[in-house]
């Protein structure tokens, strides 16, 4: 488990959008991404008959749409102990193997940090 507060701010930052997606939405998970100039991406799992994205790789796809190159950080906020692999592929794709990958559970508390790659 990883102490919340000694997050950087700006991780600690897209932790709580991305649990603030998960409540506001009712959904299951809430992720948001950091790119490369700082700008932030935030989404819920989005769950339709003809379309089924996890939220992390909704915000990838957010990020991506909006002109994103690269990302620096991303996170989610789950009760599933990690990331799927998928997920980890999306940010690897955008951000490279060493992307970091926030896994904290739904009230905020970092569980883990993971590596895109």
């Amino acid at each position: 488990m990883t102490d919340s507060s000694a997050l950087d701010p700006e991780d600690r930052k897209i932790v709580t959008l991305a649990r603030s997606a998960r409540a506001r939405n009712g959904v299951p998970e809430g992720a948001a991404v950091r790119d490369e100039t700082g700008r932030t991406y935030v989404a819920g799992t989005v769950a339709l008959d003809s379309l089924k994205l996890s939220a992390l790789r909704t915000a990838v796809a957010m990020a991506v749409a909006s002109g994103a190159t690269s990302l620096e950080a991303a996170a989610v906020v789950t009760e599933a102990e990690t990331a799927s692999a998928d997920d980890r592929a999306a940010v690897r794709d955008l951000g490279g193997a060493g992307t970091p990958v926030l896994i904290a559970g739904p009230d905020g508390t970092v569980r883990a940090t993971l590596t895109a790659g």
